[in-house]
């Protein structure tokens, strides 16, 4: 008999509620956020148990701790609640959807052979970010002081006495501290580059899917831990969308009456657009490949062909950019399928 857990999961406590098959409360109990605590509370309710939580902080080791302890353990994305709330209103409320089969949004939690990599990934974005403040923040302080700034000559180490020179004397201190800070961040970047790109090469997709056009090694190994599988998606389609390379078409009173009295579709003007719910890392990394395919200006490449007849028949340079997004993204999901290195040949006999 199948026993539905919503769990509301916070910093010091978690709230769990347990549903029966037919909806019926069975109970509710305030647990400490802790591995044991929460393993201890499942074993006690009989099998099979179906567990529910919400995405947030805690949700990636909730997942990775709790998973062998349930037959069913699905994360979803946060809910917007109206009317009364509290944590056993949120408990059950996650139950009972489980229950019901009306959960529309789930998040995918399963990082399989790639959970190392997927911590080095994140602490490389969050230092390339990091890195890229600090020299905002170097020009920002020049361009206050009047001092015109541009490309990355501001930055050089052998250069820097050219741009201090030009500073007043209590300026000069707080520039000396962000150069120290950015120096500091250009290392451990580049250590958190050698470290994910290590781990990376140990998985012989790796191989594979760097050689897909417009990505190299980082944004290669970016995406491994994020996909995980190509599986997951039915088809490209699905894929675009969780990228954020899907379009979305919206309309409104699209039907009128007839003099015969019929109801008949008109031609109107639909809004476009892309999906706004996607991986922003993914769309980053696609977007990114696309403007390196189309940046090298290779005539030879069937890609970079298809993006000047694109802009030949009058398509507009963004979203003829777009559509190389989405085909490298396709071709990234094919290739990992297929575990077959890309070939250009191939993708000039379908095109």
């Amino acid at each position: 008999m199948d026993r539905y857990i919503g769990l509301d999961a916070h910093a010091s406590s978690c709230t769990a509620a347990v549903l029966g098959p037919s909806g019926r409360k069975l109970q509710c109990q305030v647990l400490e956020t802790n591995a044991k605590a929460l393993i201890d509370f499942l074993q006690t309710i009989p099998k099979n148990r179906r567990l529910i939580l919400e995405e947030g902080t805690h949700s990636n080791w909730l997942y990775e701790v709790l998973a062998p302890h349930v037959q069913e353990i699905v994360v979803v994305s946060v809910r917007r609640s109206r009317g009364p709330k509290d944590d056993k209103r949120d408990a059950f409320g996650l139950a009972e959807s489980l229950r019901l089969g009306n959960v529309k949004v789930r998040v995918y939690k399963k990082q399989g052979e790639f959970a190392t990599l997927s911590h080095l990934t994140r602490a490389y974005g969050v230092l390339v970010t990091d890195t890229v403040r600090t020299q905002n923040r170097i020009k920002s302080l020049l361009r206050s002081r009047g001092i015109a700034t541009g490309g990355k000559q501001v930055y050089s180490v052998k250069k820097r006495g050219q741009w201090l020179s030009q500073l007043p004397d209590q300026a000069r201190g707080q520039i000396d501290l962000l150069y120290c800070q950015y120096d500091a961040l250009l290392e451990l970047r580049k250590m958190a580059e050698k470290e994910m790109l290590a781990e990376a090469r140990k998985h012989p997709v790796y191989r594979v899917i760097k050689t897909c056009p417009g990505l190299g090694k980082i944004r290669t190994a970016q995406i491994m831990p994020i996909v995980v599988t190509p599986y997951r998606f039915a088809n490209k389609r699905q894929f675009w969308s969780y990228c954020g390379l899907g379009i979305v078409m919206r309309s409104s009173s699209d039907w009128i009456r007839t003099e015969e009295g019929k109801w008949v579709k008109v031609p109107i003007q639909r809004t476009r657009g892309l999906n706004r719910n996607f991986n922003r890392s993914l769309k980053y990394v696609f977007k990114g490949a696309a403007t390196t395919v189309i940046g090298r200006a290779n005539k030879d490449d069937p890609l970079y062909e298809h993006y000047q007849q694109l802009l030949d028949g009058g398509t507009k340079p963004n979203l003829a950019k777009l559509t190389i997004s989405r085909q490298i993204a396709s071709i990234v999901l094919s290739v990992w399928r297929s575990q077959e290195v890309y070939d250009p040949k191939k993708l000039n006999r379908k095109t």
